[in-house]
């Protein structure tokens, strides 16, 4: 299903209105918050059966004394949370298994899936004005790394992640293939080797996709296996490491830019061409980071969770809607490119990726990914990934050199852990041929056996 002429001309206008926007002065943009915000929370009162009950006497809190919504009561209640009566969950759901790449649900709404391996996964759907805004909101870091979508510009655009229908990029790859933006879809769980002769055919201009899978490819073009000249790529999904930035550099001659994202919100934050955090898109989405317990933390503080209101929900409004994201609010000066949004200047990746291991005096330590990072990023690897397992950790490492001591890495990681208060555990090191992957093409760097290969909420 390539772009309708109609939706094309929807997403292009919603795009000239973001690019606007980011002339705003702090005050306009927060004038616009407020107006925004008050008039989905009056329509979800008046159109959401849920919301009635839900906000029941809240009319005149603000925003932060609302409710919390988790998506499993979301997808409790989500036949009385969509505002478009007559659409049912069950029904959803049975047209998932069988959706054709780019098919609408009944003709008209579009639809998407959270991977959710653990518990069942979240459902989202789109009438065609919100599916414009949701095209409209990825098509912003394009414009900040220089790819401006136009009609008077070919541009030809390769994804690499997930080519499952139901899934958010999959569905976005569907809707913008069209004679203005060619589109390659490729599944990142695809061999490295295969994935590079179909990207050089294919001439792209432009590289989207996982960090681990972005990283792979400019090693192969390192290598001489790959000849690309992508004029920008953009990774999601997974948290893009500094080492894959330089390995990107290396291999393309430009930086990478890091886009947050999610299937719920489309578009969170991005890179601008300073490279200097990423923007959260306040225009769009309120962004609240907090702790345990829903309380705001200070700038400079990694939060438990994200709050997300999604301005331009109507079908299926989010109001304070609960992600499990441990991000970094930036208390740095305002960025030189002068756009008023604030900025994030850490994620630590998803609440998943994060391991919690035994203290000696007994508890649990809640370890993120930056401090396997921290150690990992050094070694001399292609790629790697930590699994948590009920002996301990396994390091699975590809490309390490025959005369490298796979025993060094595990002290070292092992000494990063006490460091964080952690008790001594079991750390073995092996060598693979590949990092193994998600059903959704995914390759976490960090992950628990147990809780099995989960990728949250990210649509990329």
């Amino acid at each position: 299903m390539s772009m309708r002429v109609s939706l094309l001309a929807k997403v292009l206008s919603r795009h000239r209105e973001l690019r606007r926007r980011e002339s705003w002065t702090r005050p306009e943009l927060l004038a616009h918050q407020q107006r925004s915000q008050a008039a989905l929370r009056n329509f979800a009162f008046k159109a959401s059966p849920f919301y009635r009950r839900f906000h029941q006497g809240l009319g005149g809190a603000p925003l932060s004394e609302l409710p919390v919504l988790t998506k499993a009561t979301l997808m409790e209640h989500f036949d009385e949370v969509v505002t478009h009566r007559g659409i049912e969950l069950e029904d959803l759901r049975s047209f998932l298994p069988r959706m054709a790449a780019g098919e609408l649900f009944r003709g008209k709404y579009y639809v998407s899936a959270t991977s959710g391996t653990t518990g069942e996964p979240g459902v989202f759907l789109w009438d065609a004005d919100e599916w414009a805004g949701v095209l409209a909101s990825y098509s912003r870091p394009y414009a900040w790394g220089g790819v401006d979508p136009r009609l008077t510009r070919r541009t030809k655009m390769a994804v690499v992640s997930s080519t499952t229908p139901w899934h958010q990029s999959a569905l976005v790859g569907a809707t913008v293939d069209s004679p203005f933006i060619p589109t390659l879809r490729l599944d990142s769980g695809t061999p490295v080797d295969e994935l590079a002769p179909l990207l050089q055919a294919f001439r792209t201009d432009v590289v989207v996709g996982y960090a681990s899978v972005l990283g792979l490819l400019a090693a192969e073009q390192l290598a001489g296996r790959l000849a690309i000249s992508p004029q920008a790529s953009f990774s999601s999904s997974e948290v893009l490491t500094d080492r894959t930035r330089r390995l990107i550099e290396s291999a393309w001659g430009h930086e990478p830019f890091g886009v947050y994202a999610a299937t719920e919100t489309a578009g969170i934050a991005a890179e601008c061409e300073y490279h200097s955090g990423m923007h959260l898109f306040e225009d769009s989405v309120i962004t609240e980071v907090v702790d345990e317990d829903y309380r705001p933390v200070a700038l400079g503080e990694y939060g438990a969770k994200v709050l997300v209101t999604v301005l331009g929900s109507r079908l299926l409004p989010l109001i304070r809607y609960e992600m499990g994201d441990s991000v970094r609010l930036s208390p740095a000066d305002p960025c030189p490119c002068g756009r008023p949004f604030a900025r994030l200047d850490g994620i630590q990746g998803r609440e998943q990726e994060a391991l919690r291991m035994v203290r000696p005096s007994g508890g649990h330590v809640v370890v993120q990914p930056a401090v396997f990072h921290n150690v990992m990023d050094t070694v001399p690897v292609t790629a790697w990934q930590i699994v948590q397992d009920a002996n301990g950790l396994t390091i699975l490492v590809v490309g390490l050199a025959t005369h490298s001591d796979p025993g060094r890495i595990a002290r070292s990681v092992g000494e990063a852990l006490t460091r964080i208060g952690t008790a001594q555990t079991s750390i073995r090191v092996e060598r693979v041929d590949a990092i193994p992957r998600t059903r959704l093409g995914k390759a976490p760097l960090i992950r628990s056996a147990a809780g099995s290969l989960n990728t949250g909420n990210d649509p990329l």
